[in-house]
C-alpha cells in the first residue's frame, strides 16, 4: 500500500476557525519550538516518551534544531509531516500535528497525533484543533485508507503493543 500518491502536494497552510494556522515546521522554528516543547515537557513526555523517547529532559537547543531539520527533510521527501500550530504572527509555537506513514499493522493510511502547549489544554484552541485535524485529513490528504489517531482511537500503550509492519 502506497503512503501517498507521487504527485501529492502537501498543504503549506491550513487555517483553524479560531485564528491559528498550521504550516510545515522548519529548522529555523527552533526559537519558538524549544520553549514550547520544554515548557510542556512533562505532559509531552507522558504522551510520547515511551513511544518516541521524546522530549528528553536534557534536550538542548542544538538537539532540537537538529530534530526540526530532520522533520523539514522528511516533509520535503514526503516521508512524514510535522505541522506547527501557530498564531497569525508566528511569534510562538502553540503545538504540533504529526502525520506519519503507518508503523504498526492495520488497514490505516497514516498514524496521526497532535498536541498543544500546556497553556492551551482545555481551551477553545485545543477543541478547534481536535475537530479540525480529522476533517483536514479527510478533505486534503489522499490517504489510501482512513488514518489512525494515536492517543485518541487507541491509547499509546495499545499502539506500542501492536506488531510493527513487516
Amino acid at each position: 500500500m502506497a503512503w501517498l500518491p507521487e504527485d501529492f502536494a502537501h498543504p503549506l497552510r491550513a487555517d483553524l476557525p479560531t485564528g491559528q494556522h498550521l504550516r510545515p515546521i522548519r529548522a529555523d522554528d527552533v526559537g519558538i519550538d524549544f520553549p514550547a516543547v520544554m515548557g510542556s515537557r512533562e505532559r509531552l513526555w507522558a504522551v510520547y516518551g515511551e513511544a518516541w523517547g521524546w522530549p528528553p529532559a536534557t534536550m538542548t537547543v542544538e538537539q532540537d534544531r537538529d530534530d526540526l531539520a530532520r522533520h523539514e527533510r522528511e516533509i520535503e521527501a514526503h516521508e512524514s509531516f510535522n505541522y506547527a500550530l501557530l498564531p497569525e504572527d508566528e511569534g510562538e509555537l502553540l503545538g504540533c500535528v504529526y502525520v506519519d506513514p503507518p508503523e504498526k499493522v492495520g488497514d490505516v493510511g497514516a498514524e496521526v497525533s497532535w498536541w498543544v502547549v500546556d497553556d492551551l489544554v482545555g481551551t477553545d484552541v485545543q477543541r478547534a484543533l481536535d475537530a479540525f485535524v480529522p476533517r483536514w485529513l479527510a478533505d486534503q490528504w489522499p490517504l489510501p485508507a482512513p488514518p489512525r489517531f494515536v492517543g485518541r482511537d487507541l491509547s499509546w500503550a495499545e499502539w506500542i503493543a501492536l506488531p510493527d509492519r513487516g
